[in-house]
């Protein structure tokens, strides 16, 4: 006998009330992540204990670089028309990278930390090193970034990959005309955020972030980065829950302050130190891998803030335009 319409609607109410949509628990909960992606992904630190990092060894894309002319005005070698370039007259040989990069890696996981590695280098990309670029990770999964200059578009598919190789969610692909890299943000605590915008980073890659941060009630600071840096890393990392290390002659004034309402002790670098000081890796809260030219007055603030340094040479790869901060993207932080 053919069921009344009444009875229909009743009978799928009462389905509909007994297996409901569940909007609770959220996506970025442990539960959640455990029950849909099999493990908690992302992060809503910079300085939390480190758990998954995504890296890529030099190698064949760095081909491109052997008929590279030298720019004597600029003091590097480059080349307009593919966008390929190398700060300074010095390329230091492959074999040399590879070696610093291997033993950074080494580090990483003595350190506990599980080392996974992009699955390709898009050909020709030969700054694809610098993994922090392509990907933000946030709480709940990653943000593919979009790059800024010609000779590093394209290492966005490759991280796409990688990502769902790995089964780490994919919130946000930065798109349209947005331009975003990861060098140029960091979190200073869970609910507070950063990005610098420079010529790597525009308004609208960073209100494409600032949804997805939103989302997840952290709020987004912006800073102009002065004259042609590129990324906020050069000049500011967090080292621990409450400490950062920061260069105060390209940091700009008012984000220093900030820091200051924040709570933020900030340890300023020494003249004494390498450029790429700053570019370093807390691997847990007070724990962090440096370049091994960091000076000794620097290694005293540190040690006396509750931060201990583990040096790593580094030098070679960061001829290229990057440190140890650029060589390193976490996908996961307690």
């Amino acid at each position: 006998m053919a069921m009344s319409m009444s009875e229909f609607d009743h009978r799928y109410n009462m389905l509909i009330e007994r297996f409901a949509s569940e909007p609770e628990p959220a996506f970025e909960s442990a539960e959640q992540q455990r029950l849909v992606w099999g493990r908690a992904w992302g992060c809503n630190s910079d300085v939390g204990r480190l758990r998954v990092v995504l890296m890529h060894r030099p190698g064949a894309e760095l081909d491109i670089l052997r008929d590279l002319p030298l720019i004597p005005e600029l003091g590097a070698y480059g080349d307009p028309r593919s966008g390929a370039y190398w700060r300074g007259e010095t390329i230091p040989p492959l074999a040399e990278q590879q070696a610093q990069h291997d033993a950074l890696a080494a580090a990483l996981r003595e350190e506990g930390v599980e080392v996974v590695y992009l699955k390709r280098a898009a050909p020709g990309r030969h700054k694809a090193v610098y993994t922090r670029d392509s990907c933000i990770a946030v709480k709940g999964g990653a943000i593919v970034t979009r790059m800024g200059p010609r000779i590093r578009r394209g290492e966005e598919a490759p991280v796409t990959e990688t990502l769902a190789a790995l089964g780490c969610p994919i919130l946000r692909t930065v798109h349209g005309t947005g331009l975003m890299e990861g060098g140029s943000f960091a979190f200073i605590r869970p609910d507070v955020a950063v990005v610098g915008v420079s010529s790597r980073v525009n308004e609208e890659g960073a209100r494409q972030v600032e949804e997805v941060l939103a989302a997840q009630g952290t709020r987004l600071i912006r800073v102009q980065i002065p004259g042609y840096r590129l990324h906020i890393d050069g000049a500011f990392v967090m080292v621990h829950h409450d400490v950062a290390i920061v260069n105060p002659s390209t940091l700009p004034f008012v984000f220093m302050e900030e820091l200051k309402r924040l709570g933020v002790r900030m340890i300023p670098v020494s003249h004494e130190d390498p450029s790429w000081t700053v570019n370093c890796l807390a691997v847990a809260p007070g724990r962090v891998l440096m370049s091994d030219r960091v000076s000794a007055r620097t290694q005293d603030a540190l040690d006396a803030a509750g931060v201990s340094v583990r040096l790593v040479p580094y030098d070679k790869v960061c001829l290229g335009g990057g440190g140890i901060h650029c060589s390193t993207s976490p996908l996961s932080r307690d």
